[in-house]
């Protein structure tokens, strides 16, 4: 019975997880609808700036971004605010001939009377966050915004973000990012369902509730103040954006999050580039809780904001809590097969699966926000499952990130590839980044469709049809990420 209780320990603890991070994804639902309606009552307007606006430095961090780099300069030289308090650091650390390219987009807005400069290290050090470091050494604005290669700000960004910083306690201004690929591909629709729920709801709802929020790496505004006093850039773990939000926020910093004003960006639109951000997403995230999370709890601030913090510095763990679960529940039928005096245990246990309940209420309550009512219902019904689906598939690759970051294990920045493609007839196969090598994982994840395949047989098998839905998601979601992935590479 020493290796049916272990399994039953395991399973039990890995769904009390899923459990209460989907409880607390239906507290911030809660924020979120309450900020919402507060909203209605008073129209949140831009504060109007009273005197002169500040200098500001957009810093563009590049490296081999030959695809989106003219429409990115393009965009940041259109933007409204006044030249001579505008600078433009096109910080670049490339390679190839994006260099060229960025020299002679310098140029031509140089000629139009722009305060725009190519920037180059002696030595690529600390991939992004020693770019942001280099350049905000070399500059006096007072304000820094910052944007990655495959964004395309608005022209009324900086006068919709700037004045907020009037209020003194404000460190950073972030906003929501769009999706100018959105409709691409079914992979690019699914990111942008998840990511629509995060600048919505988590977003909205931390700030609402005076809980740590982050900036998101690009698309937002810092006071340069801030940063120094948060101890700087820090390339210690692979999302420097979360780490510093953190360090900031612990110093007394307010963070505001602006749903109003979109970002525009590109989605990845392939699995292996998908994989590649996931990962650093996700395993940054490890690194940043592993490195944080003490010193949140030693802060002064709420117990509630403590709570709200664990569960945002290791929301990536709910992948290890899904696979454990997805694993062992096939064992666990057998071990419910045998022991019918467990029964009772068993009921008990299934109800925190009505935490998957909660999550598809976070999602419907986002996506209804962001479609206007519009045909909102059966876009969610269509694309829900399937975005839980393809989550699900994604669980070991994105496991094994998260252990990777929680037991320190380093690994270098990779980059996300960029193709500047949203025609749906347009080929990426000529993107000269686009380096596929096959992945053992790929051989794991179609293995494990092949075992949850077994899982539905047993489940039929022994009449136990209480997880079947649930195999079945998890065979094709492995299916579904096994085929994406290895896709690319048969063409």
């Amino acid at each position: 019975m020493t290796w049916e209780w272990l399994i039953i320990v395991l399973y039990g603890l890995s769904l009390l997880f899923i459990f209460f991070f989907s409880l607390g994804q239906l507290h911030l639902t809660f924020h979120y609808l309450r900020a919402k309606k507060k909203q209605k009552k008073n129209t949140v307007r831009t504060p109007e700036m009273k005197g002169e606006y500040p200098k500001v430095c957009v810093q563009l961090p590049i490296f081999n971004e030959r695809y989106v780099v003219n429409r990115l300069v393009d965009a940041v030289c259109e933007l409204d605010y006044p030249n001579e308090l505008l600078e433009i650091q096109l910080l670049d650390d490339s390679t190839d001939e994006t260099t060229e390219m960025l020299e002679s987009k310098a140029q031509y807005w140089q000629s139009k009377g722009k305060n725009i400069k190519l920037i180059r290290r002696p030595d690529r050090i600390d991939f992004k966050a020693g770019a942001l470091k280099y350049g905000m050494e070399i500059t006096d604005a007072e304000f820094i915004a910052i944007f990655d290669a495959d964004f395309l700000p608005q022209p009324h960004f900086l006068k919709a973000t700037v004045p907020h910083f009037q209020n003194e306690k404000v460190g950073v201004v972030q906003t929501r990012w769009g999706h100018v690929n959105k409709d691409y591909s079914l992979l690019t629709r699914l990111q942008a369902f998840g990511l629509d729920a995060h600048f919505t709801i988590e977003q909205v709802g931390r700030n609402s509730a005076g809980s740590f929020i982050n900036f998101n790496g690009t698309g937002g505004v810092w006071r340069k103040e801030t940063i120094i006093d948060a101890g700087g850039w820090s390339a210690d773990t692979l999302t420097e954006d979360l780490d510093l939000s953190y360090r900031s926020q612990l110093k007394g910093w307010e963070f505001l999050y602006k749903e109003d004003v979109e970002s525009p960006a590109e989605l990845p639109i392939i699995m292996p580039a998908i994989k590649s951000q996931q990962f650093r997403w996700n395993k940054g995230g490890a690194e940043t809780a592993r490195k944080n999370f003490l010193n949140v709890l030693k802060s002064p601030i709420k117990f509630s904001n403590k709570l709200h913090a664990f569960f945002h510095l290791f929301n990536s763990s709910i992948f290890i809590a899904i696979l454990i679960t997805a694993v062992l529940s096939v064992p666990m039928l057998w071990i419910k097969s045998i022991h019918p005096e467990l029964a009772l245990m068993f009921q008990v246990g299934s109800v925190f699966l009505l935490g998957f309940f909660s999550i598809a209420i976070f999602y419907w309550v986002a996506n209804k926000h962001l479609m206007k009512g519009i045909k909102h219902g059966k876009y969610f019904f269509k694309t829900f499952p399937l975005f839980i689906t393809v989550s699900m598939g994604l669980s070991l690759h994105n496991a094994l990130a998260v252990a990777e970051g929680l037991l320190g294990f380093k690994s270098a920045f990779i980059r996300t590839p960029k193709f500047n493609i949203s025609d749906k007839n347009k080929s990426w196969k000529d993107n000269q980044y686009i380096k596929l090598q096959f992945s053992w994982l790929s051989v794991l994840e179609i293995l494990l469709a092949f075992y949850f395949a077994f899982a539905i047989f047993l489940g039929i098998s022994l009449g136990d049809y209480g997880l079947i839905i649930f195999h079945l998601m998890l065979m094709l979601g492995f299916s579904m990420v096994f085929y994406h992935s290895v896709k690319p590479q048969l063409k």
